[in-house]
């Protein structure tokens, strides 16, 4: 049992207050002691280790080198402590140089944020092992080391392992809590992750938020999903270069990944295989940065083999997180270190805490020195006012005893005083400037009264802290290195943490998704050639749109794949990605087979009773769902219609019993007919036939009209061309009819054809975007309305090879933000 306690207490689980284990407090307080600043030159790391050893930590050498490189590496601590010189060991896991070799010295953060206070009496200071020195209790810390860099190690019984964080957001975090305490707003849990979202690894990678981290940080318990960041790219390869692959370049790697082993575990696993697609792999890492090559087979599907990378190596693993560290039972300072397990919240009334007691115990200090000194001014000014009988007393007496005593009879001075002015010699007596010593005497008393101020008011003391909070960010604050990703997984309500934010979805032909806000198009005339959306103009098949839409960021997505699979996900979870970006592979959001296609997506903001889902296939079949069947839809995929040979499901609509349905062919030709007409039939059903095509054409659109007034049909070519149609042009048929004449091409354009129908009114904007990704938004009302039989006006001029692949409406209420 002693030897246990032994273990927790004196090696392997660390102070919640400083965040350090005893051999980092030690190796720091002995490079404190070498005077080891940042400005100073490095002394040899065998050096530190000599003296922490026969000073402070009675233990093996290496233990303490192993500990003194961890601290300096920047891989493995987000915030090093310590500034290393020479060769301090790599992510492969390559080993340090021996300690004769490297040398160290503190960094600016390590001097300023654990070891500035050192010497104002700030924290208490024990005997050490032989009794001969003293070492620090505690560093007196102005950041929370313990969730900046983490910690792990594993004691008797108990093991502690916490994940970094960055310094920004934890700062801004505990600012919040310190204002709550000066009587500010309350900072609830939901509030606190949103400040604090994730860890923030020094390695990077992106974190999936599935629920771990909330969980983590609320109860102190809880696994983090990490991935690694990968694109993908078009390489040359062979003696001239003259051969193009497609490969996976991995950039950044989860946190305590070992790249040599993750290598070795890829190769083992293609030789065994077990993981097919890899034709080559090799690590082209250098100084400045992680880059991994997969380079893939011709036949290979990028996104499905990056998928299955993520499920079978470890760049995809979970932090098992578990906070546990030596605390004070109740927040009693008073009270004896105990391990005990916390949450996040915890973990910042424990600093917060602490930091409050150590500006305190410095006040204190401080204090005590203005008052000797305030004391020892007094004394000379009182000399001063004496001169010259001062000066006939010292010369007077027989020796020091003697003058002191005549000095205390004459002048009423204390022994200090009297001493200090004994010290002076007779020249520097005469020498005495009045106005400087009334001056600082002056400046004493003001000192004084802050300091007294800061004792006896919590606010002042609280008013300090948060000056220091926004000084280290300033200093050593920077920005998150782990992006996070948020996904689903049913345990919790991301959507708490996110903001309903309208924005824009492209999904492009070559199986790539993007989300980017709304706000990012602005308005602009009809006609206009408008914005990159996709990163190379959709030169190449990667960046070709095939889909384009508006929608809310809580919005559930029905995604439909052209084999009759569909799949839901939050609108939230598409990662988001700059314009001209070409967003992640379907496969990382969604497990999707490599033959299927996302042929149709539907958002959808809540499930009603009343509404229904139409489904449309390319040959022009039709069914409808209730739409609450689809409301348990999952990431995981289900079937919702049975197809025949050689057909594509391509459309998905929701639609009321009230509604109209619209079709239009690529060849020009629409009917309309009533919703109710269509018997609602079970989610695997086929369905029936919506329209009778002549040879040779196809479905080119469908959608639903409400039946409100004021509305009109948007039909667009794939030219550019497009007009509004009054809806009541189109009258109610028989499902199953030819319909009649939606629109006619223009002479010279006969090989045009319809590239979609929309329902618009005229306070409605729309967002056009061409399958090189040139977006225009621009208001439905600009383009005239014209007949059944007309050509249309051009809507977004189109270059050469280009044409019209989306038309999405953008609701009045989506203003852009100013």
């Amino acid at each position: 049992m002693q030897y246990a306690l032994s273990i927790i207490m004196g090696r392997a689980i660390p102070d919640a207050r400083d965040g350090l284990k005893p051999v980092h407090r030690r190796i720091l307080y002995a490079m404190d002691q070498l005077s080891l600043y940042p400005n100073t030159g490095h002394r040899k790391c065998a050096r530190v280790v000599g003296e922490v050893l026969g000073k402070f930590h009675p233990h093996g050498d290496m233990a303490v080198y192993d500990a003194l490189v961890r601290l300096a590496q920047h891989f493995s601590t987000a915030y090093p402590l310590i500034d290393g010189h020479g060769n301090f060991g790599s992510i492969d896991a390559d080993p340090a140089a021996a300690m004769r070799y490297t040398e160290c010295r503190l960094t600016k953060l390590s001097q300023a944020a654990l070891l500035e206070d050192l010497q104002d009496d700030t924290v208490d200071f024990l005997p050490n092992f032989d009794g001969n020195e003293v070492e620090p209790a505690v560093l007196p810390a102005k950041l929370p080391i313990l969730l900046l860099n983490g910690s792990s190690g594993i004691a008797v019984g108990m093991a502690t392992n916490i994940p970094p964080h960055n310094l920004n957001e934890i700062m801004t975090a505990c600012t919040a809590l310190v204002k709550a305490r000066q009587g500010g707003a309350a900072v609830t849990d939901k509030k606190l992750l949103q400040m604090v979202p994730g860890p923030d690894f020094p390695t990077g990678a992106s974190i999936l938020s599935t629920g771990g981290t909330e969980k983590l940080y609320t109860t102190g318990n809880g696994g983090i999903v990490m991935r690694a960041v990968t694109k993908i790219e078009k390489i040359t390869t062979g003696r001239k270069s003259s051969i193009t692959r497609t490969a996976i370049i991995v950039t950044e790697l989860p946190y305590q990944v070992n790249k040599a082993a993750l290598l070795e575990k890829i190769a083992g696993l293609v030789n065994e295989k077990k993981l097919d697609g890899i034709a080559d792999l090799r690590d082209e890492s250098d100084r400045d940065g992680i880059r991994v090559v997969i380079e893939l087979k011709r036949d290979a599907v990028a996104a499905v083999v990056l998928n299955n990378l993520y499920k079978k190596t470890p760049l995809q693993t979970t932090f098992s997180g578990n906070f546990l560290a030596l605390m004070t039972a109740n927040r009693d300072s008073s009270s004896s270190l105990v391990p005990q397990r916390f949450t996040l919240r915890q973990a910042m009334d424990c600093f917060l805490d602490f930091r409050f007691e150590t500006i305190r115990r410095k006040s204190q200090f401080q204090l005590t020195k203005v008052n000797a000194r305030s004391h020892i001014v007094a004394g000379l000014l009182m000399a001063l006012d004496k001169v010259d009988m001062v000066i006939q007393i010292v010369r007077a007496s027989a020796d020091q005893q003697a003058a002191r005593e005549a000095l205390y009879i004459e002048l009423g001075t204390s022994s200090e005083q009297t001493d200090a002015i004994l010290k002076l010699q007779l020249g520097q007596l005469t020498r005495l400037n009045k106005g400087k010593l009334e001056s600082e005497k002056a400046d004493l008393e003001e000192s004084r009264e802050s300091l007294t101020h800061l004792l006896e008011v919590d606010d002042a003391v609280y008013d300090v802290m948060r000056e220091e909070f926004i000084d280290m960010m300033k200093r050593f604050g920077g920005e998150r290195k782990s992006s996070i990703i948020v996904e689903d997984d049913g345990d919790f309500c991301d959507m708490d943490l996110i903001e309903n934010s309208r924005s824009v979805i492209v999904v492009t032909r070559g199986g790539y998704i993007k989300r980017m806000p709304l706000k990012t198009f602005e308005s602009q005339g009809r006609g206009t050639r408008g914005k990159r959306g996709t990163s190379d103009g959709g030169e190449s098949a990667d960046s070709e749109v095939a889909h384009c839409f508006t929608c809310n960021d809580h919005d559930t997505l029905l995604m439909v794949t052209q084999n009759g699979i569909a799949y839901g996900l939050r609108a939230y979870q598409v990662p988001i990605a700059g314009r001209t970006a070409k967003g992640q592979p379907i496969p990382s959001v969604l497990p999707v087979r490599g033959d299927e296609v996302i042929t149709a997506i539907l958002p959808v903001s809540e499930f009603s009773d009343e509404e229904y889902v139409v489904l449309t296939t390319e040959q022009g079949w039709i069914k409808r769902t209730p739409l609450d069947a689809f409301e348990k839809l999952s990431s995981r995929g289900l079937t919702i219609a049975t197809l025949e040979d050689g057909d594509r499901l391509k459309w998905c609509h929701r639609v009321r019993n009230e509604d109209d349905i619209l079709i239009g062919t690529v060849g020009g030709m629409a009917t309309r007919f009533g919703a109710a007409k269509l018997r609602p039939t079970g989610r695997t059903s086929r369905g029936v036939r919506a329209m009778k095509l002549r040879e040779g054409d196809t479905i080119a659109d469908m959608n639903v009209l409400s039946g409100k007034n004021k509305e009109y049909i948007l039909t667009v070519t794939a030219q550019g061309y497009g007009k509004r149609i009054a809806t009541s042009e189109f009258r109610a048929q028989a499902r199953g009819g030819v319909g009649v004449i939606a629109i006619k091409f223009k002479r010279g354009q006969e090989e045009d054809k319809v590239s979609c129908l929309r329902i618009v009114k005229d306070d409605e904007e729309i967002l056009v975007i061409t399958a090189r990704g040139i977006m225009v938004r621009q208001k439905a009302s600009d383009i005239p309305s014209q007949g059944r039989s007309a050509t249309g006006v051009m809507v977004q001029r189109v270059d050469d090879g280009d044409h019209i692949s989306s038309v999405s409406i953008v609701p009045q209420y989506e203003e852009i933000d100013g």
